[in-house]
């Protein structure tokens, strides 16, 4: 049998996304008569002759034959419902819609779900919202933009493929070809982009038609379930309710689930094994107003849909983890060793991640795993004493890796103290990519930091010679005007002729004025301590910095920071040293 596909809509904050699915449930309101919406927990269905009703001709003309039973729309904003949608080897969203502002393009939210869907493989469509505000747009409240675009000023249509190509150019910066819906040449290779308003609802008759057309045509296999067989889903939210105490909210991907079922499912200590006492659907949209309670008792509920789960010891439930009917101790085991694939508890030399479900930490894991961070540990749940000792292990191999990431996790004010104090950085946030972003330039400036220690604790590379009849002073300290040839003359640096010592930088002046450093081409006044001009100076004299050999390790760390002059001059002290130790 063929399931609903599940469809999630992704997108930044404001691009429409909860207004994009207020116009679908009202349009399939709307078209009661076809067959009403029906609301599930989390989810809303569209009956596929609602589809029918409002794209059938559109269907027709782009030559897709529909079977499927309708569409499930996961109505969780934002990627945590996304990530929070996961079966053993990906995500079991079938088809993402990816909600873009037409005006705006791809915003920093856009990019950490461009970045799931990649991680993720799952197919989606971009919907470019906000039709109805583009300068000279003259909108047509309903109709399908295939006809809408056909009513519109040349000046009109000229700016819809401004804004469109611009979509296209930032989806291609990002790996994914695409084009607008009417143009497209092959769907297997190329993204559609449906130009949309939820304010008017013009564009809507051709997302219906491409989500069920492109899930009939491309998805078929995924679809195919045995509806009479255990039932399989995840959780989508752990809820409080009243007289009901703790329930959780779950997308059925696979088979059926039954009151009296046992199930298992991922718990903050483990698996939690259970009996399910009621199962819960909401009623359909257009009752809601008059219904006098929100929900009615089934006894069964089979996939794609969502349901309220009612079942003793939930306290503990973690979102995001599945949920399984189970039969025997092997199905528990599978279960099991699910969840611990997720969670980690490593050797590597990697950052601490704590998130508030299992698939917001599986999300945030394969991110910083693709950014080349292996994770030590990684784990649903707030932060305890335990993760402060594990993390400090790992900060002292390497106090750039060993880091923490908290992801709706939190931490005590306690624990935050001893991690300052330590100097272990915390990272926290509810967006992903913004978390990352923190790290990136945490990360520079604290290279940069480490390179500047390194640069005030080497000797400088520098090359320098007298001026005739400039000496100022012969000894005790020498004064003599100098102009440097290469590299960096720096104070309290030994000064070397032909590889042997011959003073010490005491002071440098510029006009009268103490300064910290002279460059190259600039001439200056030094002061030398134990050097005699005339006995081991002379006038006409070239001299070198002397550097220390264990400084030789840490000036070639940081040869990507000297010139080439600069490196050959290192090279030329160094064999000067050799050639007189």
């Amino acid at each position: 049998m063929i399931r609903k596909p599940i469809i999630t809509v992704l997108g930044h904050i404001d691009a429409g996304k909860t207004r994009f699915l207020d116009r679908i449930r009202g349009t399939a309101v709307i078209e009661k008569e076809a067959g009403g919406i029906t609301q599930h927990i989390g989810a809303t269905e569209v009956p596929i002759e609602v589809v029918n009703k409002i794209s059938g001709e559109l269907i027709k003309k782009y030559g897709f034959k529909i079977s499927i039973p309708g569409l499930l729309f996961i109505d969780t904003p934002g990627h945590n419902a996304f990530t929070n949608l996961r079966e053993r080897g990906g995500s079991i969203a079938d088809l993402v819609v990816l909600v873009l502002d037409i005006n705006k393009g791809i915003e920093e939210q856009t990019i950490e779900a461009i970045e799931i869907l990649k991680n993720f493989k799952v197919p989606f469509i971009a919907v470019a919202n906000k039709l109805d505000t583009l300068f000279e747009w003259n909108s047509q409240p309903g109709m399908a933009v295939t006809e809408s675009m056909k009513k519109q000023r040349q000046s009109g249509m000229a700016k819809l493929d401004l804004k469109v190509y611009e979509i296209v150019g930032q989806l291609h910066q990002h790996g994914f070809q695409s084009e607008r819906f009417d143009r497209i040449e092959n769907f297997t290779k190329q993204v559609p982009i449906v130009p949309v308003s939820a304010k008017t609802g013009e564009g809507f008759p051709e997302v219906l038609m491409f989500l069920a057309g492109l899930s009939q045509k491309y998805l078929e296999k995924e679809l195919n379930i045995e509806v009479k067989g255990k039932g399989k889903g995840t959780i989508l939210e752990v809820k409080e309710e009243k007289g009901l105490g703790k329930t959780v909210d779950v997308i059925l991907y696979d088979g059926t689930i039954k009151v009296g079922d046992k199930i298992a499912l991922g718990g903050k200590n483990g698996v939690i094994e259970t009996k399910v006492r009621a199962l819960l659907r909401p009623k359909p949209l257009e009752e809601m107003k008059e219904a006098q309670s929100k929900f009615t008792n089934v006894n069964e509920v089979s996939a794609a849909a969502g349901v309220k789960i009612v079942a003793p010891n939930l306290t503990e439930a973690l979102s995001g983890s599945p949920l399984n009917v189970v039969e025997s101790k092997e199905d528990i085991e599978m279960l099991r060793k699910e969840i611990k694939e997720i969670k980690i508890d490593s050797d590597a030399i990697g950052p601490m991640v704590k998130a508030d479900t299992l698939g917001s930490l599986e999300a945030l894991v394969l991110m910083l795993e693709k950014a080349g961070l292996k994770v030590s540990h990684a784990d649903v749940g707030d932060v305890s004493r335990k993760d402060l000792t594990e993390i400090e292990t790992v900060h002292q191999k390497d106090s750039l890796k060993g880091v923490v990431f908290l992801f709706n996790a939190k931490i005590s004010d306690e624990l935050q103290k001893e991690l300052d104090g330590k100097k272990i950085q915390v990272f926290k946030g509810n967006v992903i990519y913004a978390l990352l972003e923190d790290y990136d330039k945490w990360l520079s400036e604290q290279k940069s930091m480490e390179k500047n220690k390194k640069f005030e604790s080497v000797v400088y590379p520098v090359e320098f010679k007298l001026i005739p009849n400039n000496v100022f002073r012969k000894s005790k300290p020498a004064i003599v005007g100098v102009e440097i040839l290469r590299g960096k003359l720096k104070n309290d640096i030994e000064l070397m002729k032909k590889g042997k010592k011959v003073g010490k930088v005491h002071a440098i002046q510029v006009r009268g004025e103490n300064v910290k450093e002279a460059k190259r081409g600039e001439q200056v006044a030094i002061s030398i301590d134990n050097a005699t001009i005339g006995r081991n100076i002379a006038e006409s004299d070239v001299l070198y910095s002397y550097i220390p050999r264990e400084h030789f390790k840490i000036l070639d760390d940081l040869k990507s920071e000297f010139s080439e002059e600069e490196k050959e001059l290192i090279q030329e002290i160094k064999e000067m040293e050799k050639a007189t130790a």
